[in-house]
């Protein structure tokens, strides 16, 4: 497989990136959730940001290991370029809607999917590279006709120039191991007025903006699971409004996702999914049930929303039986032969048991609220003040709280015997809701140091 190959195969996982909360369900113009959009990864042109809480540029760290004098980095910057989608009736005025034979055609902002590529000699990374964006405008023009042929109006679809810059860098780190720290910075360099609207400035925005990068002979260390002797490094990379993570399947390192959403490493759609919601995967049983009993009118103002809407309607209107029920649930793995209780010669003699700790009538050994645990020889409980400490392959949520300091609430155990222990953070203003709601977050003892 090629290296043009590998990032198009990664691009259903970018894409989800690319259109997260693109167009919410229920999928029409008029709803409410659709009124404030482009929430994702917009790089605003330069001066809107200070103002607005956005930004203009992203960055991207991380960890590259070259392996010969011919190294290549390849680079593939991605984002949506906003497209306003105007109707205009016989006489050329606009106007917000316009019915046509029966369909509906809306004023709208629709999203342009755009994409930047670039092959870098690592060599020449060592003195750094740019790469421009420059993306023109446009204006096409969609003539509507009644079913006689006489002109009903039109379509005017007008897109602005887009200029930015990627900036590109690699850096020798010291040690044997003859690792680089690779830096990509994307740019808006498109300037504004300080009385510009955040609707114009969305016309000259990087939207969804995320980044793809593959390197060939080479790979890619992962951040948030590096190997002990790369933590350091890792540690030492700053990523700016952006997450990379290793891309592709798990065999491949020399691929690499930089995203506006936290990711894990190795990221894949789930194969149930068959229909583009834009939304989290684990939606997707939830979002297919609600959009096919929308009404009628509804799926008409949807289709005349946006294609990618009318897309999804059809889409789900023409789900299989056998589509819809895979959406319920599915088993990731299963365990050996006899771990189910069952054996080559039919159910196995169930383990000796004891009395089941998680039934509060069976007995009451076992209380979050009074049980405590060993932390480095010192007993730790409900009250207990602790430092977070997450461990190697922690989730990423984990790691932003490295450090924090925490109230432990609880100590649970699990049905594996796993003891784990419920914190609640200082420093949360939020703390006291989530708390009353019984919402923690939880470590295991060795991801936690005693504090005086």
């Amino acid at each position: 497989m090629t290296i043009d190959e590998a990032l198009t195969e990664i691009a259903a996982v970018a894409d989800a990136v690319l259109f997260e909360g693109y167009l919410l369900y229920p999928y029409r113009a008029s709803a409410q959730k659709n009124q404030i959009r482009w929430q994702w990864g917009v790089l605003v042109p330069r001066g809107h940001g200070a103002q607005a809480g956005e930004v203009s540029s992203n960055r991207t760290e991380c960890l590259l290991e070259p392996r010969g004098d011919d190294t290549r980095v390849h680079l593939r910057i991605r984002f949506l370029h906003l497209q306003q989608r105007t109707v205009l009736d016989a006489l050329g005025r606009q106007v917000d809607e316009l019915d046509v034979a029966g369909t509906r055609h809306l004023s709208w902002e629709e999203g342009v999917p755009r994409q930047v590529d670039a092959v870098l000699p690592v060599a020449e990374l060592l003195t750094g590279a740019s790469v421009p964006i420059r993306v023109p405008g446009s204006r096409t023009d969609e003539h509507l006709t009644h079913p006689g042929g006489a002109p009903a109006g039109r379509l005017v679809r007008t897109c602005w120039p887009l200029a930015g810059t990627v900036a590109v860098r690699a850096e020798e780190l010291p040690g044997p191991y003859g690792v680089l720290r690779l830096r990509v910075e994307v740019h808006n360099d498109a300037g504004c007025s300080s009385e510009m609207s955040r609707t114009q400035a969305l016309r000259t925005s990087l939207i969804g903006t995320h980044t793809l990068l593959a390197v060939e002979p080479g790979a890619f260390l992962s951040l948030t699971d590096p190997p002990q002797w790369a933590a350091p490094y890792a540690a030492e990379c700053e990523n700016l409004h952006t997450w990379p993570v290793l891309a592709g399947p798990p065999e491949r390192s020399d691929l690499l996702l930089s995203s506006p959403i936290i990711l894990p490493d190795h990221p894949r759609l789930a194969p149930e999914s068959t229909v583009e919601l834009f939304d989290g995967t684990e939606n997707d049983e939830l979002l297919t049930l609600r959009t096919m009993v929308l009404t009628d009118a509804e799926k008409a103002e949807a289709r005349a929303t946006d294609p990618r809407a009318a897309a999804i309607v059809d889409a789900v209107g023409a789900l299989p039986a056998e589509i819809l029920e895979r959406l319920h649930g599915a088993i990731r793995s299963m365990g050996p032969a006899g771990a189910s209780g069952f054996g080559a010669d039919g159910p196995a003699a169930p383990p000796p048991q004891s009395v089941p700790w998680w039934d509060p009538d069976a007995e009451d050994s076992v209380d979050p609220d009074t049980d405590s645990v060993l932390v480095s020889g010192v007993p730790v409980a409900k009250g207990s003040s602790v430092v977070l400490r997450p461990g190697r392959g922690c989730d990423a949520q984990d790691a932003f709280l490295a450090g924090m300091r925490a109230t432990v609430q609880a100590v649970v155990h699990d049905i594996d015997g796993t003891v784990h222990v419920a914190v609640s953070l200082d420093d949360d203003p939020a703390a006291d809701l989530q708390i009353s709601h019984g919402r923690f977050r939880y470590f295991r003892p060795e991801e936690l140091e005693v504090t005086p």
